[in-house]
């Protein structure tokens, strides 16, 4: 039995090596960000974030932060970036909107 939990933890891992970091919760929602990719450059003062979100038990949606400062209304697109580096973080939410274990972020830089 351990070998095939130890199994089935390392192809999940293996999974998200090829996305932007994610983690999952104990509900079994995971959150993955597609793109912008870790260390991406942007051009322009706005970026389409893109990512997968498997529910599980409690999500519903999620909420995404900028340098963490909350994006109300976020739709999928950051707008008014400055240039520099900047932390975009999404979080799974409940329908209640409390925050989930689920997450991921990237950092990307803006020219």
């Amino acid at each position: 039995m351990r070998v095939v939990v130890v199994s089935v933890l390392v192809g999940l891992l293996s999974l998200g090596a090829s996305v932007s970091g994610w983690t999952a919760d104990a509900g079994g929602s995971r959150l993955t960000i597609v793109s912008p990719t870790q260390g991406a450059v942007i051009k322009g003062d706005s970026v389409e974030v893109r990512y997968r979100l498997s529910k599980g038990v409690h999500a519903t949606h999620i909420h995404c932060y900028v340098d963490g400062e909350y994006q109300k209304g976020f739709k999928g697109v950051v707008k008014g970036l400055t240039r520099g580096s900047h932390e975009i973080k999404l979080v799974a939410a409940s329908h209640d909107h409390d925050a989930l274990g689920a997450e991921a972020v990237v950092t990307i830089e803006v020219e």
